[in-house]
C-alpha cells in the first residue's frame, strides 16, 4: 500500500473501536482462538521464544500475557557503570538528538512541540529545553517490557489523552506532530542526570499502557490528568527495573535536560537496540 494512502485511511479509521476490539481478542482466554492467533503471530514476526522464560507460546493465559513475556535471567544484562545509560526497550532508533528550540524532531520533514508532548506544562517543558532526546520504537516481535536507563525517583505522571494512530516508520514520515498527538503516560524522575522524562506513547490496536506503580492507566474522563508523588513514600527504580509496558506495543520517548547526557556517536535512525545495552552517558557536572 502507497505509504500515503496507508496514513489516510488512519485518519478514517474508528481508532478506539479497532483498538478495544484488539484488546478484546489480547484478553481473551478461549484457547481455540487465542493459541492459534499467537502460533501465527510467533510465525509472522519470528518471535525468539527460546529468551523467554516460558518459551512454550501457548502456555500463557492470554496473548496479552505472552506478549508482555518475561525473559530469562541473564538474556539483558544491565550496561554496567554510575554514568552509564542503558536502553530501555527492545527496538529501533526512531530518532535521537538535541531539542532545538522546543521542537524534537520526528522524521524528515516533521517535527513537533515539547510543550505539547509532556502535556502542556511549561514547568515540566522547560526542564528539558536546550535537552536532548531519544525515540525508541518496539516492533511486534520485541520484548515490551520498558525498563530504567538510570536509577531515578518518580515525581510525576501525567495522562495526556489523544488519537492512536500507528507508529510505524510508514506513519511517522507521514503525519505530522505523530507522537504529540498520540495517546501517552509522561513519567517524570528525578536522577543523577537531572530530570528524565520517559513517555509511553500508544498506537494503533495497543491495548492499554501499564506502570509498575500505577498499574492499567485508565482515567475515567478523557483530559490531561497530573498525579504528584511526594517523598513521604517515595516511589524509586533503580537501573534496568521495569517501569512500564505496552500491551501490543508501541514507543518510548526518552527526555534528558541540557548538557546531561551525551547518546553514543553509534547510535542513529533505525539503529537495531536490546534492553540494557550502552546507550549514552552522563556528562560530568562543570565546576
Amino acid at each position: 500500500m502507497h505509504p500515503k494512502l496507508f496514513a489516510a485511511l488512519q485518519y478514517l479509521t474508528p481508532q478506539r473501536a479497532l483498538s478495544r476490539a484488539a484488546g478484546w481478542l489480547a484478553e481473551t482466554r478461549i484457547k481455540w482462538i487465542k493459541d492459534p492467533f499467537t502460533r501465527w503471530f510467533v510465525d509472522k514476526y519470528a518471535v525468539d521464544m527460546s529468551e523467554a522464560e516460558q518459551g512454550d507460546c501457548t502456555a500463557f493465559d492470554s496473548f496479552n500475557d505472552f506478549f508482555t513475556r518475561a525473559l530469562k535471567d541473564g538474556a539483558r544484562p544491565i550496561a554496567e557503570g554510575e554514568s552509564i545509560l542503558a536502553c530501555p526497550a527492545d527496538g529501533g532508533v526512531s530518532q535521537l538528538g538535541e531539542i532545538h528550540n522546543g521542537r524534537i524532531f520526528q522524521a524528515k520533514g516533521h517535527d513537533f512541540s515539547l510543550l505539547e508532548l509532556v502535556g502542556g506544562d511549561p514547568q515540566i517543558a522547560a526542564q528539558f529545553t536546550g535537552g536532548h532526546f531519544a525515540t525508541v520504537y518496539l516492533s511486534p516481535k520485541d520484548y515490551h517490557r520498558v525498563h530504567m536507563p538510570i536509577a531515578g525517583t518518580l515525581k510525576s505522571m501525567t495522562y495526556v489523552p489523544g488519537q492512536l494512530f500507528s507508529v510505524n516508520n510508514v506513519t511517522t514520515e507521514t503525519v505530522p506532530r505523530l507522537f504529540s498527538r498520540n495517546e501517552r503516560v509522561v513519567c517524570i524522575f528525578e536522577t543523577a542526570a537531572g530530570p528524565m522524562a520517559m513517555i509511553l506513547v500508544g498506537a494503533m490496536i495497543v491495548a492499554s499502557i501499564e506502570t509498575v506503580w500505577a498499574g492499567l492507566v485508565t482515567p475515567h474522563k478523557r483530559r490531561v490528568r497530573t498525579t504528584s508523588y511526594g517523598d513521604s513514600a517515595p516511589i524509586h527504580l533503580e537501573k534496568g527495573e521495569e517501569m512500564g509496558r505496552f500491551k501490543l506495543g508501541s514507543t518510548v520517548i526518552m527526555l534528558f535536560g541540557a548538557d546531561k547526557v551525551r547518546w553514543l556517536e553509534s547510535l542513529g535512525a533505525e539503529s537495531s537496540v536490546k534492553m540494557g545495552e550502552h546507550f549514552g552517558d552522563i556528562l560530568p557536572v562543570e565546576k
